[in-house]
């Protein structure tokens, strides 16, 4: 009997599970550095590393992306979005701006910490959803807002705090009867 060689091994779970992690890490810092940007404003804005330069997005860039995106820049008009945009949430920014700071906050934590990192990943989700549906039909590149969605689904249905993260030390823990 010859068995045939469809090609590489397949890596082990453990690889696997360091690759979600660093994915898990990668979503969580995006989510935390911009909610400390919206809690710090203009004292935590821009990144510079030697000759890279990047900005955050705060509450007032939010806004200001929202407002574009919904009234100026889409092709077509979702018409339940466009109205909870302009008669909820423009209208009532501040607190909207704060929700959306505690969201980011909370989820980049978690899935930083791989602590109840489905969890995070669900409430990374949250804002996620909401800008992909803004982002729909305003003729945007192709790949652009899966980028953002499909890590935190895949996230979402994958224990990935199991590796690198607070949830192996949950896991391990004694259940009480």
């Amino acid at each position: 009997m010859t068995t045939h060689n469809a090609g590489p091994p397949a890596p082990d779970a453990r690889t696997l599970g360091k690759g979600l992690a660093v994915i898990r890490i990668l979503m969580g810092m995006t989510f935390l550095l911009n909610g400390l940007s919206k809690l710090l404003g203009s004292h935590f804005h821009e990144i510079r590393i030697g000759w890279y330069v990047a900005n955050l997005i705060n509450r007032p860039d939010a806004r200001f992306i929202l407002d574009a995106e919904v009234n100026h820049n889409a092709k077509h008009h979702l018409p339940l979005l466009r109205w909870a945009t302009n008669h909820l949430v423009l209208p009532h920014w501040g607190p909207f701006s704060w929700g959306l700071t505690a969201v980011e906050i909370v989820a980049g934590l978690l899935l930083v910490l791989g602590l109840f990192s489905r969890i995070g990943a669900l409430v990374a989700l949250l804002p996620t959803v909401f800008l992909f549906l803004v982002y729909f039909a305003n003729n945007r590149w192709v790949p652009e807002q899966p980028l953002e969605l499909v890590p935190l689904l895949v996230l979402l249905l994958v224990p990935s705090g199991l590796v690198w993260g607070l949830d192996a030390r949950r896991a391990r823990m004694p259940t009480r009867a």
